[in-house]
Parts: C-alpha cells; structure tokens; sequence
C-alpha cells in the first residue's frame, strides 16, 4: 500500500501568486506617486490663493483709506513664499468711479500656466 500525498503549492501555482502580487504592489505604489503630485498641486494652489487674497485685503485696505494709486504693479513674496510673483491690474467698468482690480498670483513653469487670481471692485 503505497500512499503518495502531495501537499503544498507547485512551481508554477507559486509563480503566478507573486506575479499577482507584484502587480497588485506596482499599482499601489503608482497610486501612492499620483496622490503625492495631486497634493503638492493643491498645496501650490492653496498657497497662492491665501497669498492673492492678502494681496487683495492691502488693496482694499487702501482703496477705504484713499490711498490706493491705481497703476499696475507686480513683484514676489518673501520667503518662505518666494516662488510665487503676484501681479495687480486696474481695468475700467461701466460705473465712471468703479474699478475693476484683479490680482495674479503665479508660480512655476510659465508654460505650464499655474495661476490663480481674484476680481473685485474699487471705489475712485
């Protein structure tokens, strides 16, 4: 009586476990890289839109007081926001003694066209 019990996993049953895996850990870890750009981005876009804001409190700010020269201007942040240029423009309306102010914000490649900006409205 001659008993042969094969327990266990072959050669290739094995193989194709730890391709699956393999596959399953590329995935994550592609998965894993794209979460880190998205948040890098959103990061860059938070950023710069609490730095246009603040842009646009100044001139606000000034615009109550009577003190806002109203010419375009542009220029960086300090550290640790130097990586960032901001840029105000003045544009006419319809109202004789309304203005139109928009402040950029941009940062990056310039190609890669990474800007937020904010529109409000000044009194003359």
């Amino acid at each position: 009586m001659c008993s042969t019990d094969h327990r266990g996993f072959t050669l290739l049953e094995v193989m194709i476990a730890l391709a699956i895996i393999a596959i399953a850990l590329l995935s994550c870890l592609g998965l894993a890289n794209r979460c880190i750009a998205s948040h890098a981005q959103v990061r860059h876009i938070t950023t710069a839109t609490l730095l246009a804001q603040h842009k646009m409190s100044e001139i606000e700010a000034l615009a109550t007081q009577r003190q806002l020269d109203q010419q375009d201007d542009s220029g960086t942040w300090e550290a640790p926001f130097d990586l960032y240029q901001w840029q105000v423009s003045f544009s006419t309306t319809p109202l004789p003694q309304v203005r139109q102010v928009r402040v950029s914000v941009r940062w990056g490649d310039p190609a890669r066209n990474e800007e937020v900006w904010l529109d409000s409205f000044v009194l003359d």
